[in-house]
């Protein structure tokens, strides 16, 4: 049986096979979940993002987890919020298909996720978290290696609104 489902942590520490970093075009750094990461990973990663060159918008590339207790981070550039009218939920929703078909690639059976986009690239909250939570749906419905697939919330607002969603299909439900 496929499961989802949401608890407040840190993505860093998390024991799956998968975390996917919401990463910047670069996949060099910066701040928040991919500053953590690469914090936490250790400079071994940025070594292997800077051999990928890049990620656009909406892909998703894969490296180790290095100094991770994940064997995996799968990065991810989520669209910039700018209200809506530049393919935003089109691009967030290919974030989440591009990175469970990646892990899928790999044999990955658990997935860590973020709440992409919904931090500094200011994707309001419930309609990040209602395409997230109904793209992996439909993701785990398909033939896949990916059977645990955990959103790791960092604050507790954040935690009550994938909950809620979660919970209109019960929670910790799979599909």
């Amino acid at each position: 049986m496929k499961q989802i489902d949401a608890i407040q942590g840190d993505i860093t520490q998390q024991r799956l096979d998968a975390v996917v970093n919401a990463a910047n075009t670069t996949l060099l750094g910066g701040g928040g979940v991919d500053g953590a990461i690469h914090r936490a990973a250790g400079p071994e990663l940025l070594e292997a993002c800077r051999a990928l060159g890049g990620c656009p918008t909406g892909e998703a590339r894969i490296t180790e987890g290095y100094r991770l207790p994940a064997k995996y981070v799968i990065h991810t550039v989520g669209p910039v919020w700018s209200g809506g009218k530049r393919r935003e939920p089109e691009l967030l929703r290919a974030c989440y298909v591009n990175s469970l078909k990646l892990a899928n690639a790999h044999g990955i059976k658990s997935v860590a996720l973020p709440s992409i986009s919904t931090g500094a690239y200011r994707y309001p909250i419930a309609q990040a978290a209602r395409i997230a939570v109904e793209t992996v749906r439909e993701e785990l419905s398909q033939a896949t290696s990916v059977d645990l697939v955990q959103f790791v919330c960092f604050s507790a607002a954040d935690l009550e609104v994938y909950r809620a969603i979660l919970g209109e299909r019960g929670a910790g439900s799979g599909t």
